[in-house]
């Protein structure tokens, strides 16, 4: 079978045909940009495989382009990266792999394109495209890559206790592809994922998280967690979330299974939004629900203050993620805090005050927390849904008119700490604070306008019971 080659990448790889020949090295490009190619796929990386120095022909190559394109090189790996327009081509020399059990580091010997493709870690990422005048565009498929790209399966080349065993970080790979491209994974290999999972503690935590987080990233990430869940991997890699899963049941009362409805929520959140950390709040938002499990009798299954506990679990598990200690986590921990509150309102009538105070701990990440506690409303009874659905759209109507008339988002406060110890000529201290926070509960509370003028007219009133004077 001949490639169909897209005319503007043609040019490019003739170029590269010839530098190849020159050089005397057989050329293919092998991997993912043939895979994605042949699924429809958009991709812009392209990884070049030759029998000789793959440094040397990404060097070849670099001086007939135009303009010239920098040339980075990883001698440790024997590999060399260059830009041209807006593709990434990665070069590299044919290579076969040898493994010791108690490492995932390889011994590499130079190869050729047969010892290259055995190491691949799927028969899909196997494929390669020849660049050789003999055979240009000809499809070399020694493990029947084509046959299971159109029967959508996952399946390594040689036996997969030898390929995970190699490199166990293709387990994770095998449930990243299939979640990306909704594939299933071939019974074998299946069975190998868990037999071989243990082998994942040789790997370093943020290369696992690499490609939980492509997981999370898929269109429907929760075929991910429940492969992950299914072969027992969740549990090596990300135990808190394990802990969700299952229903207990006491005085005959059950209470959900918190590892679906978190997944439930995922989904719902992932119909209306691609941002990765929101999806991080949804996995997260009830996280501190197995700690925080309590039956009380007459009232059943409880889970009191789990939002909070979650908020305080958030910053252990993004160090052990190995994922960002900065803005990323913290608002990830506010989700999680604030994720009850605007159901909660829903129970009452929705004052005014309450509105302003949700406003003002979420700031500009109302709407995303609004999004998240929709996606929170998940039950089997519609009627119960549809009630809570309407609730939710009460309150964003409310938040719209609130946030209308009073600018809370993002509120910064009309009279800061400095103004006052200006007005007063006092120093820092108690009696700053004190005042600061009357001025900000009077404006949550509905009793003065955010504004700077109701804001002094407060404090004079306030600061003179204290005992405070203006400087004159």
């Amino acid at each position: 079978m001949v490639f169909n080659i897209h005319p503007e990448e043609r040019k490019l790889f003739n170029t590269i045909s010839e530098v190849a020949g020159q050089l005397g090295f057989p050329v293919y490009i092998v991997g993912g940009y043939v895979r994605d190619r042949l699924l429809a796929r958009a991709t812009k990386d392209i990884d070049i495989v030759c029998v000789g120095d793959g440094i040397t022909l990404a060097e070849s190559v670099a001086n007939v382009l135009h303009p010239k394109p920098r040339v980075t090189v990883f001698k440790r790996f024997g590999t060399a990266m260059i830009r041209h327009n807006d593709t990434e081509l990665e070069f590299v020399g044919a290579r076969k792999e040898s493994y010791t059990l108690d490492s995932r580091k390889p011994e590499v010997d130079s190869g050729t394109l047969e010892d290259d493709q055995n190491r691949r870690d799927f028969t899909i990422n196997a494929l390669a495209i020849s660049l050789n005048p003999e055979n240009f565009g000809e499809i070399i498929d020694p493990f029947n890559g084509l046959h299971h790209l159109t029967t959508k399966t996952i399946k390594t080349p040689l036996e997969p206790g030898k390929t995970f065993s190699d490199d166990p970080l293709r387990i994770m790979r095998a449930i990243r592809f299939a979640t990306q491209l909704d594939f299933e994974i071939e019974e074998r290999t299946l069975k190998a994922l868990a037999k071989y999972k243990g082998r994942l503690k040789i790997i370093s935590r943020e290369r696992i998280t690499t490609e939980l987080e492509k997981i999370i990233a898929s269109d429907r990430p929760s075929k991910g967690f429940n492969l992950l869940m299914d072969t027992g991997i969740l549990e090596i890699i990300f135990p808190e979330f394990y802990a969700l899963r299952g229903v207990e049941i006491r005085d005959g009362i059950g209470h959900k299974d918190n590892f679906y409805h978190t997944l439930e929520v995922l989904e719902n959140v992932c119909k209306v939004s691609d941002n990765i950390w929101l999806r991080w709040a949804a996995i997260l938002h009830d996280i501190a629900k197995p700690p925080t499990k309590r039956f009380e009798k007459g009232i059943g299954w409880t889970f009191h203050g789990h939002e909070a506990l979650g908020a305080v679990m958030v910053p252990k598990i993004f160090k052990t993620m190995r994922l960002p200690l900065d803005h990323k986590m913290k608002y990830v921990q506010k989700l999680v805090r604030l994720h009850l509150r605007p159901i909660a309102l829903t129970n009452e009538e929705i004052t005014d005050s309450a509105v302003r105070r949700l406003i003002f701990e979420a700031g500009e990440d109302i709407d995303d927390l609004m999004m998240l506690c929709n996606a929170d409303i998940t039950s089997k009874n519609q009627n119960k849904v549809e009630r809570y659905k309407d609730n939710y759209e009460r309150l964003l109507a409310k938040i719209e008119e609130v946030e209308e008339t009073d600018k809370l988002r993002n509120w910064q406060p009309p009279i800061t700490g400095e103004d006052i110890m200006h007005i007063f000529n006092i120093p820092p201290g108690k009696e700053v604070g004190v005042l600061k926070t009357a001025i900000r509960e009077a404006i949550l509370d509905g009793a003065i306008g955010n504004n700077y003028e109701d804001a002094k007219a407060f404090l004079m009133e306030a600061a003179d019971k204290m005992g405070l004077k203006p400087v004159q």
